[in-house]
């Protein structure tokens, strides 16, 4: 059976044409026109309408199903679910919480202890949305903690997090290690899935790490307790032959060639108003010198709420035109697509996609 466009690309092949992702659509509205339901037929069955708008779309893989939380809303998180600056946890609290967890090494002894059950769930998941897609739209969920967590902002609040990262040393590698045991755990479900034939070789993966103005957590402290933490949980895919790529929120300059250090071979989620241009990213490379995996790289700030239909598809192919030669392209949006984007430019970017041929 021949490959995907999208595993082609995964493997550094070409064509035939441009292959786009797909899944973040926070739009309901949308998702009913493109089906040409009511929104009340959408409500039935979010998941299975969403599905259905892709595929009518010709999107190539999906990386994840945005529903909103509420109806007659377009987000997927409210008060109940989303990472919020306070949590009601004092920072004393919070210290002798994190001095009462296990060694990290306890911990991990106990993931493994859950690994199997774990991975059957994931694997269950995995061929059951699989088989929704259909053969034309690959599932390939977006895996945000893999390889290494390091914001802990949704457990104690931003301010505490910030707070211990600068007060308190001790703990501080406590949160980075428990953070790299996670993520190696993740790293492995993937790894097997991938091993098994149910996973592509490319994984969305990352953290909001960083503002407009850079990283919030010092590139000093990330280089000394994350990065060993990333690099040992990046092995697991690694060894299967799978590029991680990473979701570039805000200005992740100072960081990025510490990230492709530890093993990242990609990158998601550009904005070209903090210096992530096209040429920019085009002229990374990856820790062994090859091209690095993109998807992107459309803007959902200033470029697709903004643009004409025209303007997206000249963006596209730009895009086109920079990368192909520097890096293995798949297009996508470098975060949600709210309402504020035009309709249209929804239509001229995914046919913008299938004009571009090699």
């Amino acid at each position: 059976m021949e490959k995907s466009c999208l595993l082609k690309v995964f493997d550094g092949e070409k064509g035939p044409y441009l292959p786009i992702l797909s899944g973040w659509i926070a739009a309901p509205d949308y998702i009913a026109q493109l089906n040409r339901i009511s929104m009340d037929e959408y409500w039935s069955d979010p998941k299975k309408w969403s599905i259905s708008a892709y595929q009518i779309l010709g999107a190539d893989g999906l990386i994840d199903i945005f529903i909103p939380k509420n109806k007659g809303d377009f987000r997927c998180v409210d008060h109940s679910n989303y990472s919020r600056s306070n949590t009601n946890i004092d920072l004393e609290d919070a210290v002798e919480e994190i001095r009462r967890w296990p060694e990290p090494e306890h911990y991990a002894d106990f993931l493994e202890s859950q690994f199997e059950s774990e991975y059957q769930n994931y694997k269950k998941n995995l061929l059951e949305t699989q088989q929704q897609c259909g053969d034309s739209l690959l599932y390939m969920p977006a895996q945000w903690n893999a390889g290494a967590k390091i914001n802990w902002y949704d457990t104690f609040g931003y301010e505490n997090f910030f707070l211990l990262i600068g007060l308190y040393e001790k703990e501080a590698r406590k949160l980075t290690e428990h953070g790299g045991v996670i993520g190696k755990h993740l790293s492995k479900l993937v790894a097997r899935a991938i091993s098994e034939g149910i996973y592509p070789k490319a994984v969305l993966l990352g953290e909001d790490i960083c503002s407009q103005r850079g990283p919030m957590v010092s590139p000093e402290f990330l280089e000394k307790y994350y990065a060993p933490q990333l690099r040992e949980g990046l092995k697991p895919l690694l060894e299967v032959g799978c590029r991680p790529v990473w979701h570039c929120d805000g200005d992740v300059r100072p960081i990025l060639d510490m990230l492709i250090d530890c093993g990242i071979g990609g990158m998601q989620g550009f904005q070209p108003e903090c210096g992530l241009t096209l040429e920019y990213t085009a002229a990374k490379r990856t820790k062994s010198g090859g091209k690095m995996l993109i998807f992107g790289p459309l803007s959902v700030t200033s470029e697709l709420p903004k643009f004409t239909p025209e303007q997206v598809r000249q963006k596209v192919q730009q895009a086109a035109e920079i990368y192909l030669s520097n890096a293995d392209l798949v297009l996508f949006t470098a975060n949600t697509v709210n309402p504020d984007v035009p309709f249209e430019n929804i239509l001229a970017m995914f046919e913008a996609a299938k004009d571009i041929r090699y």
